[in-house]
């Protein structure tokens, strides 16, 4: 069975005769290739005009990328489930569940989840954003760094998580409907369940798809 590493040597040559990249994707996908896989290996060399194809840099991950990255998704997570903590104590305040027994308990308990949860903002939110613009600086840098393996994991994980609450929400949401057991309380901490893993999800999905083109059609 042929390798990647068969697939980029074929590349290579292939442009080195002078062969148009279409036409080189073309053979490969009738060949059998996935077009992922065909277009990860035109993408090392550069499409410029040279007597011999150019290969572009590949990613380099040093350390310091992956705390960067390890940091910037974490410091995401906390954000995101503590924001939305936030918003379901919120709710419950507007909203007070009246099959509660000890309200003054609950009401003490509500107190401390949110000052955990605004604790929480207040620290993760700032080092997101600073890791955030700290890890788009370098890539504006050295383009290859958006291909790191820990960058590209991370952000697979995340658009899973976020997909898998998406679905999960809105399953919940059509069992408590067709049982009748729908509530104020209830749909209001469904849409922020929804809203907030929606709104990851659509940031990172766009922003895999402007690291991979393949996945715009």
């Amino acid at each position: 069975m042929a390798t990647n590493e068969e697939l980029t040597t074929f590349v290579k040559d292939a442009l080195s005769r002078g062969t148009k990249r279409e036409d080189v994707q073309h053979v490969l996908v009738r060949a059998g290739w996935e077009g992922p896989q065909v277009r990860a290996a035109l993408d090392d060399f550069a499409d410029i005009d040279f007597p011999i194809p150019v290969p572009r840099p590949r990613a380099n991950l040093s350390a310091r990328d992956a705390f960067l990255y390890l940091l910037l998704f974490g410091t995401l997570y906390v954000s995101a489930y503590n924001f939305g903590s936030l918003l379901f104590q919120l709710i419950d305040r507007v909203f007070p569940d009246p099959a509660a027994r000890n309200p003054a308990q609950s009401l003490a308990y509500a107190s401390a989840q949110i000052r955990w949860a605004i604790s929480s903002l207040i620290v993760a939110v700032p080092v997101f954003l600073f890791v955030s613009s700290l890890a788009h600086r370098a890539v504006r840098r050295d383009v290859a760094k958006r291909g790191t393996d820990v960058r590209r994991a991370l952000t697979y994980l995340t658009l899973f998580i976020a997909a898998a609450i998406v679905i999960g929400d809105v399953i919940a949401l059509i069992y408590s409907a067709l049982g009748g057991e729908l509530t104020i309380r209830f749909i209001l901490k469904a849409l922020t369940i929804g809203s907030i893993a929606g709104a990851v999800f659509g940031y990172y999905l766009q922003d895999v798809r402007s690291e991979e083109p393949g996945l715009q059609s």
